[in-house]
């Protein structure tokens, strides 16, 4: 099948909409409700994460010579890593605060079948405190290390 190349085009003169429309945003803006529950910048930051998510699928295609799309747990720390550094630091803790309890409150008043099921193709997802403590560990070593420093 012959792909019509007319795409490089139209990708390009969409990234330039996004430059005019970013460099014409006052921080006001950004802040605006598109939709119900996001904001221009939500919408920004949509479009950085998949347009991220095309770029894992090429660079591993290009490694393999094959298409190779892996499962987006496993590549959506490398393509938020730049989201989630733009989020100040203090609000990052309160929204992983929020999220945890809410989390908890969640799977402990799930139906015990469903929450079987979400166990079996997944514990990770019943057994939070695993990735939790995992990274509290990794945080706790690099403040211990910093002290010593």
């Amino acid at each position: 099948m012959a792909i019509d190349r007319g795409f490089v085009e139209r990708n390009r003169a969409q990234t330039e909409r996004i430059r005019a429309l970013v460099a014409g945003l006052s921080d006001a803006d950004l802040l605006r409700p598109v939709g119900e529950h996001w904001t221009v910048g939500v919408a920004l930051a949509h479009i950085a994460f998949w347009d991220g998510r095309v770029l894992a699928v090429l660079d591993a295609s290009e490694r393999k010579g094959e298409v190779s799309a892996q499962q987006i747990d496993i590549i959506v720390n490398d393509i938020s890593l730049p989201l989630w550094a733009a989020i100040p630091p203090r609000e990052a803790g309160r929204i992983a605060i929020a999220n945890a309890e809410m989390l908890d409150q969640r799977l402990e008043a799930l139906a015990p079948e469903l929450l079987e099921q979400i166990a079996v193709y997944n514990v990770r997802y019943v057994e939070r405190a695993r990735h939790r403590g995992e990274h509290l560990d990794e945080i706790d070593a690099a403040l211990a290390a910093a002290l010593k420093g």
